[in-house]
């Protein structure tokens, strides 16, 4: 049976329903002027084989995606379930955002998360403006996969662990 409702003008309506699907926890991270810049995103999708891509969706308003703006490259890493401390801490408004997080540098100032589930080295491909956030197409240039580790899950707007059914 199909559910038709109009959509409502409250965002936060809009915003729980958003919330009703998972996706998998990212932390976006480069190493900007000697100084490791990161945030973490749940909007990360695969894009394509051939180019190899990737996407996240970033919001306007954000005020650390500008500083990867000199960035010739950026770490892209699919966090682990025992990362829910790295992601409240690169999504700190202040303060050291690395404090307690493990990282590793890659080539060409790229910042991986240690213990994640993949890890993508990106450069910048392509950013389309898309209402109230930035599409930013990113090109894989290397990876790194560890299947064994579990991900982390962002469901209902809170952090998740999956259990296997």
């Amino acid at each position: 049976m199909t559910i038709a409702v109009e959509l409502p003008q409250d965002p936060a309506t809009l915003r729980n329903a958003f919330a009703s699907f998972p996706t998998g926890v990212t932390a976006l991270c480069a190493m900007i002027d000697d100084t490791p810049v990161g945030m973490a995103a749940a909007s990360f999708t695969p894009v394509s084989l051939e180019p190899p891509l990737v996407s996240v969706c970033i919001q306007n308003t954000s005020s650390t995606w500008p500083k990867f703006s000199g960035a010739a490259r950026i770490g892209v890493s699919v966090l682990s379930d025992c990362h829910d401390r790295a992601v409240k801490s690169l999504s700190a408004k202040e303060g050291d955002r690395f404090a307690g997080v493990a990282w590793t540098k890659g080539e060409g100032g790229s910042i991986f998360i240690d213990g994640a589930a993949a890890q993508f080295d990106c450069s910048v491909h392509a950013v389309v403006d898309a209402g109230d956030h930035q599409i930013v197409l990113m090109h894989i240039h290397t990876l790194g996969v560890r299947p064994e580790i579990e991900p982390l899950v962002f469901h209902g707007s809170r952090l998740r662990k999956l259990v296997p059914s």
